[in-house]
């Protein structure tokens, strides 16, 4: 028999066994990896609802400082109010409508000018038809817009929008035609209420 020679040891592996990962691990790292990439997202769109209940805040408060704004009287031999023996405090609201010796003021705004003889109103130019007509056209012009500002402030403080309020400064020789036109210019502007604005007398 041949002599044949040892058979040699085959050596020993060096690498470790690699142990599998479980699912519950690897969806583990998963979310981990996921969260750690991810963005801060972007905010690309507007509050419509939030910024509505912005402007009507806004708004409410701008018609409500309009609407508290006492009327200037200005001091001048063109007006001249009438004195007035009642003590009870006057209106602080309302549209302030000025009728002088020389012209009708509305809001600070001239309307329309008075003649030096007012016994029949103002001039045919300024009715609508004709001089024996009570409706001045540019007083209800510049009516018309106040009402409705006065109709949205009304309607935001809850108070009652079918009709508005004027304060009326008159010079006491003011004709009564003149006095009565202004009048049915206002009513026929959905003003209801008015009240005229006198000079206390000093008490005795």
């Amino acid at each position: 028999m041949a002599n044949q020679p040892p058979p040699q040891a085959k050596p020993a592996s060096t690498r470790a066994p690699q142990k599998q990962a479980s699912m519950a691990t690897y969806k583990r790292e998963l979310r981990k990896q996921i969260k750690k990439r991810a963005a801060e997202p972007e905010i690309n769109f507007l509050n419509i609802t939030a910024m509505l209940d912005m402007m009507t805040i806004i708004l409410v408060f701008l018609l409500k400082s309009m609407s508290a704004q006492s009327a200037s009287l200005p001091k001048s031999q063109d007006l001249t109010m009438p004195n007035s023996l009642l003590t009870t405090e006057a209106s602080q609201e309302g549209l302030a409508v000025l009728v002088s010796k020389s012209s009708i003021v509305v809001d600070d705004a001239e309307v329309c000018k008075v003649p030096a003889d007012a016994t029949h109103g103002v001039e045919a130019k300024y009715k609508r038809s004709g001089p024996n007509d009570l409706f001045i056209q540019p007083l209800a012009a510049q009516l018309q817009q106040w009402r409705e500002r006065d109709r949205q402030i009304r309607l935001a403080t809850g108070k009652d929008a079918n009709a508005s309020e004027a304060i009326l400064i008159v010079d006491k020789d003011t004709p009564y035609r003149l006095l009565v036109e202004v009048l049915f210019t206002l009513g026929q502007s959905e003003f209801a209420k008015f009240h005229l604005m006198v000079m206390q007398a000093p008490k005795k």
